[in-house]
């Protein structure tokens, strides 16, 4: 198999359609050109809300049913669990050279899929490729990324321009490369991702204990240790709205609970239990910075009111 498409699904399944319109004509495109073909999964994360029957419904209405296939996932074991139900299919007896991971949010634009793969065909040291990611209304979203650190813990906590300035080269969200084709970086969102099979199978696929966040990193960090490239591929397109296929809208609101245990599981996976503490320091002084600043200029805290308490409270419950 040429490449594996996968589309996870939780409870977006008339978008997910919408995103399965955008990427048909790429599948068809891909297995047109000769060198192997390509399918598409798509998995419905235990939605529970009639998704699996309307995305059965759908694939049969659009009369695709040759290249794609609906299943279910069992149960809602988060972002790496769901897709990897359908990894483990392209690892299978046919194995695919690649996979494709495209979020139900995400529209493919162009030849996107067709330009990552022509991309890594011609590196092969590159493991996985990232695409160009930008709204609806055409504002660019964040696409390119370092890896989170002590340093971004304190910017990221403290939110002050002047001190964001001073460690531009930390801050975990990069500048989208607007002046290069092509770039290595750190890690990429899976929004729009495309990965080597031969990797997968080096490296092992998504860690399952991330519900959601920080899957991403954590596999092309993986990837790096292991000797592996990850690029950003600027002339692959696809078009975002943010926050509909992870259920978090507005980043403003408190932080959920699973979006915390995922970042010190990263934390403690990567640096161990001593830099986790020294980062949950940083972190907690540049949010009681950010409180103290707030109030002394008479701005209502809102939804940040409780951020400082949530996080300290999560740390004690979780040393």
């Amino acid at each position: 198999m040429r490449v594996l498409c996968c589309l996870l699904n939780y409870k977006t399944a008339d978008m997910t359609l919408q995103s399965l319109d955008t990427l048909l004509p790429e599948v068809r495109a891909v297995s047109a050109a000769g060198k192997g073909e390509a399918r598409v999964t798509i998995v419905d994360n235990d939605s529970k809300d009639g998704s699996l029957e309307k995305l059965q419904q759908g694939v049969e209405k659009r009369g695709c049913g040759d290249v794609v296939n609906v299943v279910a996932s069992g149960h809602n074991g988060g972002y790496g669990y769901g897709n990897n139900v359908a990894l483990r299919q392209g690892l299978g007896a046919q194995k695919a050279q690649y996979f494709y991971l495209l979020n139900s949010d995400a529209f493919v634009e162009g030849t996107a899929l067709q330009t990552m793969i022509e991309y890594l065909d011609q590196n092969a040291d590159v493991g996985i490729a990232g695409g160009y990611i930008h709204g609806v209304d055409g504002e660019p979203h964040p696409g390119v990324f370092r890896y989170p650190t002590i340093w971004s813990e304190i910017e990221g906590s403290v939110r002050f321009a002047p001190l964001s300035r001073l460690l531009k080269d930390r801050v975990v969200p990069r500048p989208v490369p607007v002046t290069t084709t092509t770039e290595q970086v750190d890690w990429v969102p899976g929004a729009s991702m495309v990965m080597r099979g031969s990797m997968l199978e080096k490296i092992g696929l998504f860690d399952e204990t991330f519900f959601l966040y920080f899957e991403e990193t954590d596999l092309c960090h993986r990837a790096k240790k292991a000797g592996w490239k990850i690029a950003f591929v600027r002339d692959a397109s696809v078009a975002h709205i943010v926050g509909v296929s992870t259920g978090v809208k507005n980043l403003k609101r408190r932080t959920p609970g699973y979006m915390l245990d995922s970042r010190r599981y990263y934390f403690l996976k990567h640096h161990g239990r001593a830099y986790l503490w020294a980062s949950n320091l940083a972190h907690a002084a540049g949010l009681a910075s950010f409180r103290v600043r707030r109030r002394l200029q008479n701005k209502a805290e809102q939804d940040y009111e409780k951020a400082l308490s949530d996080f300290v409270v999560h740390c004690i419950k979780n040393p």
